[in-house]
Parts: C-alpha cells; sequence; structure tokens
C-alpha cells in the first residue's frame, strides 16, 4: 500500500471515530422474537416510535417482544429538526380502530408494561387527546394488570386535553422536553416556545392525578453542561419526577447533524446531578430514549410508594418481566 492510501485510509477511518466514536455502537437483531414482533405490529396495522424515527434500540427491544407503539397515525403536523417522522397535513383523519388494535398488540405480546406515543395533530381540536383515553381503554379493557405510560405531545398547552388523559390514570404521564431551552426553537420550530413544554409538565404535576410526571431530551446538539443543569433544574421546579438523557443519533442525512457525542462518563455526570437535584428516577446513556427499558421506573420504591397503594402495595407483579 502506498503511502497516499495509508493516508486516505487513516483520513477516512479518523472521520469514521470522530463521527462514531467506540460507545455509539448498536448492532443489528433477528430471530424469532423479533419477527414475531414485526408481523404483530405489520397484522394490525399499527406504526410504532421504533420504525418511524429510527430508532437505534429497535433490534434489541422487538427481540425482547416489545415496542413503543405510536397512535393517531403516521404524519406528524409538526417537522422538528431532529425527527424522522413524516411531517404533513392528516386533515383531522383519524383510525377509530386503532385503539382496539393496539390492546390486542398489549394483550398477543404479554407485555405487563406498555410504552405509548403519539405523532403531534394540532389539526385535531383536543390534540389527540380523546384518542389517548380510548387507547388506555382498550388495553385496560384486553390486559387488565398491564401498567401504561403515556409519552404525549404538548397539546398547544391546553390544560383541558392534559387533564382528560390524567383523568384515565396511566401510571406515568410522560412529555418530552427534548432540549436546553436555547436551542429549543431551533430544533422544534420558532412557533413553539420552551415554556410551552415546561407548561405541560407543570400543569400534569398540579393537576394532582396519581401518574409519575416523567420527561427526556436528547444532548449532542451543542448544549454546555451549564444549560444541562439549568434544564434539569427547569424539570424539577415544573414538578417533574423522572428524566431520561440520551445522545442525539442523525436518524437520516435529512434531519439536524450530530454537534457532539457526549461521553458516557458526562452522561453519567448528568444522572448523578438529576439524582442531586431530586429525581426520583434519571437514567442517562448513549442510547437511552424515554421508552427505553422504562419499566425500570416502576420497579423503584418511589413508584412503589406513589402508585403501590392502587395494586394492594405490590408493584412487582405488574413490572415488565422481560
Amino acid at each position: 500500500m502506498s503511502d497516499t492510501e495509508r493516508s486516505k485510509q487513516k483520513s477516512t477511518t479518523s472521520r469514521a471515530e470522530r463521527r462514531f466514536p467506540e460507545w455509539i455502537r448498536t448492532g443489528w437483531a433477528s430471530g424469532a422474537d423479533f419477527a414475531f414482533t414485526k408481523e404483530l405490529v405489520e397484522d394490525l396495522n399499527l406504526h410504532t416510535v421504533c420504525q418511524s424515527a429510527r430508532c437505534p434500540n429497535q433490534g434489541e427491544c422487538w427481540k425482547r417482544r416489545t415496542a413503543t407503539f405510536m397512535i393517531l397515525g403516521n404524519l406528524c403536523t409538526r417537522n422538528c429538526r431532529y425527527c424522522s417522522v413524516p411531517g404533513g397535513k392528516p386533515q383531522g383523519e383519524v383510525d377509530r380502530d386503532e385503539p382496539e388494535h393496539v390492546g390486542e398488540a398489549v394483550a398477543r405480546m404479554g407485555l405487563k408494561h406498555a410504552v405509548i406515543t403519539s405523532v403531534t395533530r394540532d389539526d385535531l381540536p383536543d390534540g389527540g387527546a380523546a384518542h389517548f383515553v380510548a387507547t388506555i381503554l382498550a388495553i385496560r379493557a384486553a390486559s387488565p394488570s398491564t401498567t401504561i405510560e403515556l409519552l404525549v405531545p404538548d397539546f398547544l398547552g391546553d390544560a383541558d386535553a392534559i387533564h382528560t388523559v390524567l383523568d384515565a390514570a396511566p401510571e406515568v404521564f410522560g412529555h418530552n422536553i427534548e432540549t436546553v431551552e436555547r436551542l429549543y426553537s431551533t430544533l422544534r420550530g420558532r412557533r413553539y416556545a420552551y415554556d410551552l413544554g415546561l407548561s405541560v409538565l407543570r400543569e400534569a404535576a398540579a393537576y394532582g392525578a396519581p401518574s409519575i410526571v416523567k420527561s427526556a431530551f436528547m444532548v449532542g446538539h451543542g448544549e454546555t453542561p451549564a444549560e444541562v443543569e439549568a434544564l434539569l433544574r427547569d424539570l424539577r421546579a415544573a414538578g417533574c419526577e423522572a428524566v431520561s438523557i440520551g445522545q442525539y443519533l442523525r436518524p437520516s442525512r435529512k434531519q439536524r447533524e450530530v454537534a457532539e457525542y457526549v461521553t458516557p462518563e458526562q452522561l453519567q455526570d448528568y444522572e448523578d446531578l438529576a439524582r442531586s437535584l431530586g429525581f426520583a428516577f434519571a437514567a442517562a446513556g448513549p442510547f437511552v430514549r424515554s421508552s427505553y427499558r422504562s419499566e425500570e421506573l416502576l420497579q423503584t420504591e418511589y413508584a412503589r410508594r406513589r402508585l403501590g397503594a392502587r395494586y394492594g402495595g405490590d408493584m412487582e407483579e405488574h413490572t415488565d418481566a422481560r
């Protein structure tokens, strides 16, 4: 090999290493359990954030026979710069059979803990809140012992929509803040302010429902540690009880580039900081997402105290045993 060829090879390797550090490595999964999940999702004509958002954990989760179901279709009325979910104009269309299909999927998969999210539907008067409730009811009808975690959009700050969802008493009510204040409008659009996201959490916490209030955000967009600390403090002040922090990974060339790969050590520091600020549950890591191993929240002593009375004081049998 010539010196020129070695130089080119070294340059290519260096670029690849800068782009994908050693801790950003994930494999793909296959096998019978993965195929079961894939076929089930297709059979019931369901959408998952695993596919639509190109989640790096899809292989691992589907092999464990679990998935995060995305309701209200596969067309989002927004176009956030970090997200690969298709944007467009659904024009008020809603699949009324979707809640029942989600309930059937949860039952057939034998899920002890189900995570449900959605696209943002600014075209609907209630932002899709009633559809979330219908999905909760369908899951409880099909699999009564399954605990439910919701990851909802901001509903444009509509308190009635937030209350509608909380009245259905999901075990976990989540809304992702996504990023620090300085970058919020850049990533989510100028029409949407940082405090809009906080207001959802604030309203949920103040409402007094039994649900645990949770949020999540990504690092790697160019934020500073001081900005992350400020964000964590804002989440706690809003009443957020649990938080997940993960590395942003560009889903495709259409989305915003990664500004930085945050080291696992720094992510651990963020997790430790969150706990020191009073979060009852915190998880941080390169592949941590709001729904990734989310059942671990319900295995904490805090969740036992908050929710145990609703289940005879014993949460163990209600957590995900996968």
